[in-house]
């Protein structure tokens, strides 16, 4: 789900109720009327191997994102694979930075290894205010790509809702993968 046509709105909503704290449902509200576009569920049970997020069309069921949570890593990072377990990229906190950064690295992009000097450039770079929920995706060039900010004056911290905007030529379900790792 590529952006096509311009740029493109999506509403973020954290699941109230959930048994695994990391349930999103995500709708497309660009034109000004709201249609299902994704649903977000966490794993219950936090083991090795097990701790995945998963993103499903919000019309078929289908998966099309796996978020595998990396558990020995010196900062929270995820994994992505597409449906078909075809490795994206991962997604991982900057470890020494000025303010909290996340880079978002692509699979087959250079590099080897996995720490270090040896990774390649990020793709994206995600930089921002995280707690309040107002950062943005630049990409290599350090153009903004994708945005999120929150969605109205009062939150209330078991009802998230937030807006992330998406430009023309990005993969939607990439940045609304990399958002949901970042608000978990």
């Amino acid at each position: 789900s590529v952006c096509q046509d311009g740029v493109r709105t999506f509403a973020i909503k954290e699941r109230p109720l959930s048994f695994t704290g990391e349930d999103f449902d995500i709708t497309e509200i660009t034109n000004s009327n709201e249609e299902d576009f994704v649903k977000v569920r966490g794993a219950m049970l936090h083991l090795p191997g097990k701790d995945k997020m998963r993103m499903k069309s919000a019309s078929s069921g289908d998966n099309l994102v796996v978020m595998d949570r990396v558990l020995i890593a010196a900062t929270p990072s995820y994994d992505l694979y597409r449906s078909d377990g075809t490795k994206i990229g991962w997604i991982e906190k900057k470890l020494i930075s000025f303010m909290d950064t996340f880079d978002v690295y692509m699979e087959g992009k250079g590099g080897f290894g996995v720490t270090g000097l040896f990774k390649p450039t990020p793709a994206y770079r995600i930089e921002g205010d995280f707690l309040d929920r107002n950062f943005s995706f630049k990409n290599e060039e350090g153009k903004i790509v994708a945005r999120a900010n929150m969605d109205g004056w009062v939150q209330i911290d078991m009802m998230n809702h937030y807006q992330v905007q998406v430009a023309e030529g990005m993969d939607a379900c990439l940045v609304l993968a990399c958002v949901c790792c970042i608000d978990e």
